[in-house]
């Protein structure tokens, strides 16, 4: 918390973007209805500015010690690292995996422009 603060207060002072402000979290879902749902309900929650969702990754991984293959939708949620902890909180709510999938990297750098434009499109 304090941590994002600072962060929050060196953009506004210096106008600059700091590394790491932003990230992209991404979650797999079985079909693309339940990324649909999920993506509107992240939306609608303002958890995020933006989310992608693309078609069809081949999935292969372990899961109680047997290969498994799937095809899954990937999500790929555009928000505030500060706001990743709620985020994932309601991921894991209202997806049906027992165990989702969901990681994030944060943003390195960005148009000055989009990452304006991510921050408006939280704002409550």
């Amino acid at each position: 918390m304090l941590r994002t603060l600072s962060l929050q207060l060196h953009s506004a002072v210096t106008g600059s973007y700091v590394s790491g402000t932003y990230s992209i979290v991404f979650v797999n879902c079985p079909n693309e209805q339940i990324a649909r749902d999920i993506a509107r309900g992240i939306l609608d929650k303002k958890l995020a500015a933006s989310v992608n969702i693309l078609p069809k990754a081949s999935s292969l991984y372990f899961w109680k010690g047997e290969i498994e293959e799937a095809t899954e939708i990937l999500l790929l949620i555009k928000t505030k690292t500060s706001k990743i902890h709620m985020l994932s909180s309601y991921v894991r709510l209202v997806h049906p995996f027992e165990i989702p999938e969901i990681f994030s990297l944060p943003v390195d750098q960005g148009d000055v422009h989009y990452l304006k434009w991510l921050e408006e499109g939280m704002e409550d």
